[in-house]
């Protein structure tokens, strides 16, 4: 395991203020994917986002990695506004997207060679190998590597840049069930090792609830928080405890009162 001296408690506040965003669709019409969305994240805070399919959640995610910019509104990573992609905000998408061409060991350091800072942090690849449970996989290549494994991958390679933030879009989504329940304690495990803050998007309910603090629940779109559920429960938590079953259904009521249950597939967005 990484030790505490190495960027324990990393996590930095995340500020979502009146942030818009508004795509060109065909003919010149616009669509509103989000509209006002106001979020406060805490430093070392776990906040899922869930809602139907096309309310904007991974658009979110995406204006917080500066991988695009918002219509209207800011949003602030600490006392950061952001303008841009940084790697104090690390993302991991579905796709592991790791370089099929190196090694498991050369893909975690390409973070690291891009910043410029790969013979000073060098002994940090080990740590993270270890970190990830993947310390006898350094010299494999990605098509060698079983899924799970290859997410465990591309978790340690945003995670070596010590990102103040870490966003995951639907991380797990094409794991089985099996792997996917295993790697959100993994997950769970980084979080508490680093204390870096997490944004999750999630289709999942009840991944939502065993890994957050809190859960955004999204309207359809035009995306907005339409209200955030505290999950005062502790941790390991139970699937099948009673506490974990009154959240759940909790939270689908408050996704049916959203009209989010009912929200036909809109990929993309």
């Amino acid at each position: 395991m990484v030790s505490d001296a190495v960027g324990a408690g990393e996590g930095a506040a995340l500020r979502a203020r009146a942030v818009g965003k508004t795509f060109a669709a065909t003919e010149g019409a616009r669509v509103v994917a989000l509209d006002r969305v106001a979020l406060d994240v805490g430093a070392g805070e776990l906040v899922s986002l869930v809602g139907p399919s096309g309310c904007g959640k991974s658009t979110l995610l995406r204006l917080v990695a500066g991988l695009d910019l918002p219509t209207e509104g800011e949003l602030w990573v600490g006392s950061e506004l952001i303008t841009g992609p940084s790697a104090e905000r690390g993302v991991v998408f579905q796709d592991p997207s790791l370089f099929p061409w190196l090694t498991i060991r050369r893909n975690i350091e390409s973070g690291l060679v891009a910043r410029g800072v790969l013979r000073s942090q060098r002994h940090e690849v080990d740590e993270y190998l270890r970190l990830v449970g993947l310390e006898g996989f350094a010299n494999s290549y990605p098509h060698q590597l079983s899924g799970g494994m290859a997410q465990r991958a591309a978790l340690a390679r945003a995670l070596i840049n010590h990102p103040r933030v870490l966003l995951l879009d639907e991380p797990l989504g094409a794991l089985d069930q099996f792997t996917r329940m295993r790697m959100q304690d993994e997950i769970l495990r980084m979080w508490q090792a680093r204390g870096t803050t997490m944004l999750l998007v999630t289709h999942d309910i009840d991944e939502a609830l065993y890994l957050s603090d809190r859960i955004a629940v999204m309207t359809p779109r035009p995306g907005r928080i339409d209200r955030i559920l505290d999950v005062d429960l502790p941790r390991p938590r139970q699937r099948n405890d009673r506490r974990f079953l009154e959240h759940r259904a909790r939270l689908l009521e408050l996704l049916h009162l959203t009209g989010g249950i009912e929200e036909p597939l809109a990929p993309g967005v």
